[in-house]
């Protein structure tokens, strides 16, 4: 991948806790049609989306559930992040992230066991998708690349 590429992501990273210079990390993200739904519904935008991806980046995830899954929360307009939204991704650093499942805090107290087990499994797969599976999912639209 280059930097010219439409199709990435660009953040800086902080190389070091107190010190610049700030590195260019190159990350693709993509939400399921399902997110994609839920997030159009709510008014989560891209760039929120990437923001969480930012922290994700910086080690500050609000919860690391195991393999590669966590749990980030999104502010609600005019409440904040603790009356606003749940989101459940996928993530490697500097490689991919998927948004997969979302919900309003004020709804839902949390995912299940039985929930968290099924996503670990579908993090794993996602995780390993090759650049021709990316493309198939996104030319079937199953997935949705976040720009």
């Amino acid at each position: 991948m280059k930097k010219g590429d439409s199709h990435l992501f660009f953040f800086t990273k902080n190389t070091s806790k107190n010190t610049f210079p700030r590195s260019i990390v190159y990350v693709r993200i993509f939400k399921n049609t399902w997110f994609s739904r839920f997030a159009e519904k709510e008014d989560i935008t891209d760039g929120e989306l990437k923001e969480a991806v930012d922290l994700l980046e910086e080690g500050q995830a609000d919860a690391d559930l195991g393999g590669d899954v966590y749990k980030m929360r999104l502010a609600r307009p005019g409440e904040g992040k603790a009356g606003g939204y749940r989101v459940i991704v996928f993530f490697r650093s500097e490689e991919r992230t998927f948004f997969v499942y979302g919900f309003a805090k004020a709804k839902r107290g949390n995912i299940n066991k039985k929930q968290l087990r099924v996503f670990k499994k579908k993090a794993k797969i996602n995780l390993t998708l090759t650049d021709k599976e990316i493309r198939d999912e996104l030319r079937t639209r199953d997935l949705i690349e976040v720009l």
